[in-house]
C-alpha cells in the first residue's frame, strides 16, 4: 500500500495566499459563494478518497493488469468498485456547470483532486482523466439532441469518454489519418477505420463508453484541414454499435489502464461542430487533457518526494559529513548526508514550485471562462494558453526525472518491487509521450505562443515577473529577485533575436524550442518562489518557504543560464 498523505497544507497555501483566489472568486458571479472553508472541505474529502480507495489498489492493479476476454476488457480487481464510489460521491460533476447538472466549482479545486488521484493511482485515474475535457467538447459542439442524450452521462460519470486520434500511420502527424465517415440519410454517419493507443477504449467501469473519433468525410481536403470530429457511443438502444476492441497493449507502466486498439465497423456516430473543423473541436478537449497530464507529472513528483523523504530518515548508513552537532557515534539517517539531502530538497522545491504554476494555470482557466470583464478574460486565456504546453512538457519531464532521483535514495531496494518507487518510475515515463509529445509541446510554446508578434503572452508574463521583482526589493531574498530580473531580460532578448532571425533561418526556433521551454519554466518557477516568500512574509506565515526558495535559486535556477547558452551557441 502507498504511504501517501495528501499535501493539503501546501495546496491551501497556493489557493489562499499565493493565488489569493477568493479575491477573484468574489468578482466572478459563478464562484461568488465559494469560500476557503468550502474549498478546504472539498480537498479534504478528495484526499480521503484518494488515500483510502485508490492507494490500496495501485500496486495490486500493477501486478494484475488488464485482460481481454472475448472482446471485453476486465480491469484489475477493485477498480470498478472504486469508480462506482467515485461517481456516488459526485466527483465527476465537480467542475461542470450547474446548468448541465454539475456542481459549478472551480477548475482550481478540480486540479487539486486530480493531483491526488494521479499521486495514488495513475492507472485508475486514466479512465476519468479526460472526462471534463470531453464534457466541454460535447457541451460546446454537439447538437441539442445529442447533448440531451449524452451530456448528463458525462457530468454524472455514468459513462466515460475516449479520445480517438492515433492510427498506426498517424501519431503526432494527425493529418495522415485514414479513418472515414460516410453520411447516412438520417443525419448520422457510419465510421470505418482503426484507432490505437486508446486509453480506456474498452473497460468494465461503466456500461457505455463515448468515443470521440477523428475521421474524414467524403471529398475532404488532405491533411489536418479535412478532419471532422464524431461522437460514437459503444451502445445504441442496448445494441452494440460496431466498435470492436482488437487488443490491449502490454506496457512498461500504468498496467491497470486499458490501452486499446479499436476497430470501427460502420459504427454510427454524430458530427460534433462543423465539417472539416474537427481538430479545432478536439483541441477543446486536448488542451484540458494536456493540463491534466502535466498534473500527472506533479503527482508523481509529490509521491516520489514523500517516499524518498520517509525512507531517507529511516535508513541509516555511515556518519553524515559534516557531522551534525550533538549526533551520536552510530550511523546517521541518510537524509543527513549532503548528497541525499540535496536530492530531497530538489524534490521538495520542484514539487511545490510546480504546484504553484499548475494551480495558477487552472485558476486562469476559471477566470477566462467565468469573469465578466472581457479584458480580464482575454488576459487570463492568454496566460493559460502559454502555461498549458509548458506544464505538460516540463511537469511530465520532472515527474520522470524526479522519480528516478527518488529511486536513487532507496539504493538497490528502490529497483525492487518491494518498494513502490520502481512502479512510479515506470508509470511516470508515458506522460512525456502521450497527449502530444514533449517535443511537440516545446514547438507549440515557442512557435505559436511566444514568437508571434501581437500574441501578448511575452508581455503579460514579463509584466508579472517584473512586478514581483519590484515588490520583493528589500525583502528576505532580494538578491534572488535581482537574479530573476536578470534572467527575465535575457529571456526577452533571446526571444527578440529568434523573432528577427527566423525568416533567414526558419529551422532555428525548432532546434532551440526544448531549451527555451526549460528556460521559460525555470523563469516562472523563480517567479513562483519569489512570490511565495513575499506572500508568506506579508501574511505572517511560519513556514519553510524562504529556505526552500533559497535552495531553488542556489541549486536549480542556474540551469536557466546554461539553457540560454545553448540557445545562443
Amino acid at each position: 500500500m502507498l504511504n501517501y498523505q495528501a499535501p493539503l497544507d501546501d495546496m491551501r497555501f497556493v489557493i489562499e495566499h499565493w493565488l489569493d483566489a477568493r479575491k477573484d472568486w468574489e468578482q466572478t458571479p459563478a464562484f461568488a459563494d465559494i469560500d476557503y472553508p468550502l474549498a478546504a472541505q472539498v480537498l479534504e474529502e478528495a484526499a480521503r478518497f484518494a488515500q483510502e480507495q485508490l492507494a490500496p489498489l495501485n500496486a495490486p492493479g500493477d501486478r494484475q493488469g488488464c485482460r481481454l476476454e472475448q472482446g471485453q476488457v476486465k480491469t484489475p480487481d477493485g477498480f470498478a468498485a472504486a469508480y462506482q464510489a467515485y461517481v456516488e460521491a459526485g466527483w465527476p460533476s465537480l467542475a461542470c456547470e450547474v446548468e448541465s447538472g454539475g456542481q459549478g466549482l472551480p477548475q482550481l479545486l478540480n486540479v487539486g483532486l486530480l493531483e491526488m488521484l494521479y499521486s495514488t493511482n495513475h492507472a485508475w485515474a486514466m479512465y476519468p482523466g479526460i472526462a471534463h475535457g470531453a464534457y466541454e467538447c460535447v457541451k460546446q459542439f454537439a447538437s441539442e439532441e445529442i447533448k440531451a442524450t449524452y451530456l448528463s452521462g458525462l457530468v454524472s460519470g455514468t459513462c466515460l469518454p475516449t479520445m480517438c486520434l492515433t492510427e498506426p500511420q498517424a501519431g503526432s502527424d494527425v493529418g495522415l489519418l485514414r479513418c472515414r465517415a460516410e453520411p447516412s440519410e438520417d443525419g448520422s454517419y457510419l465510421i470505418h477505420g482503426t484507432k490505437l493507443f486508446i486509453s480506456g477504449g474498452e473497460h468494465d467501469l461503466t456500461d457505455d463508453i463515448l468515443h470521440l473519433v477523428l475521421a474524414r468525410l467524403p471529398g475532404a481536403p488532405e491533411g489536418t484541414r479535412g478532419i471532422s470530429l464524431f461522437l460514437v457511443p459503444k451502445w445504441i438502444d442496448a445494441v452494440a454499435n460496431g466498435v470492436v476492441c482488437d487488443g490491449i497493449e502490454h506496457k512498461m507502466g500504468i498496467k491497470g489502464s486499458a490501452t486499446c486498439s479499436l476497430r470501427f465497423e460502420g459504427a454510427t456516430g454524430w458530427l460534433l461542430g462543423q465539417p472539416h473543423q474537427g481538430l479545432a473541436a478536439m483541441f477543446v478537449m486536448m488542451n484540458g487533457a494536456r493540463l491534466h497530464v502535466g498534473l500527472q507529472g506533479l503527482g508523481h513528483a509529490e509521491f516520489a518526494r514523500q517516499q524518498a523523504t520517509a525512507y531517507a530518515w529511516e535508513r541509516r548508513q555511515m556518519r553524515a559529513v559534516p557531522r551534525p552537532e550533538g549526533a551520536s557515534e552510530a550511523a546517521d539517517p541518510i537524509a543527513l548526508h549532503p548528497a541525499m539531502s540535496k536530492v530531497l530538497m530538489t524534490l521538495k522545491a520542484q514539487a511545490q514550485g510546480m504546484r504553484m504554476l499548475g494551480f495558477w494555470a487552472a485558476h486562469m482557466l476559471d477566470i477566462a471562462e467565468q469573469a465578466t470583464d472581457k479584458q480580464t478574460c482575454r488576459e487570463a486565456l492568454t496566460l493559460a494558453s502559454v502555461l498549458t504546453p509548458l506544464i505538460k512538457a516540463y511537469f511530465t519531464d520532472q515527474g520522470f526525472q524526479l522519480s528516478s532521483q527518488a529511486l536513487q535514495v532507496f539504493g538497490g531496494y528502490g529497483y525492487c518491487s518491494e518498494y513502490p518507487i520502481e512502479q512510479t518510475v515506470r508509470d511516470s515515463r508515458i506522460a512525456m509521450i502521450y497527449e502530444g509529445t514533449n517535443e511537440v509541446q516545446a514547438n507549440d510554446l515557442l512557435l505559436r505562443k511566444l514568437l508571434p508578434e501581437g500574441a501578448g503572452a511575452v508581455e503579460l508574463l514579463s509584466t508579472r515577473v517584473r512586478l514581483e521583482c519590484e515588490l520583493s526589493k528589500g525583502g528576505a531574498i532580494q538578491s534572488q529577485g535581482r537574479q530573476l530580473e536578470g534572467l527575465l531580460s535575457a529571456w526577452e532578448s533571446a526571444l527578440l533575436r529568434l523573432r528577427t532571425s527566423q525568416q533567414d533561418d526558419p529551422q532555428r526556433p525548432y532546434e532551440v524550442a526544448g531549451d527555451m521551454l526549460r528556460m521559460t519554466a525555470l523563469l516562472l518557477l523563480g517567479y513562483a518562489w519569489l512570490r511565495a516568500v513575499r506572500v508568506s512574509r506579508e501574511n505572517g506565515l511560519t513556514n519553510d518557504t524562504q529556505g526552500t526558495a533559497e535552495f531553488f535559486f542556489r541549486n536549480l535556477f542556474p540551469e536557466a543560464s546554461y539553457r540560454l547558452q545553448l540557445i545562443e551557441a
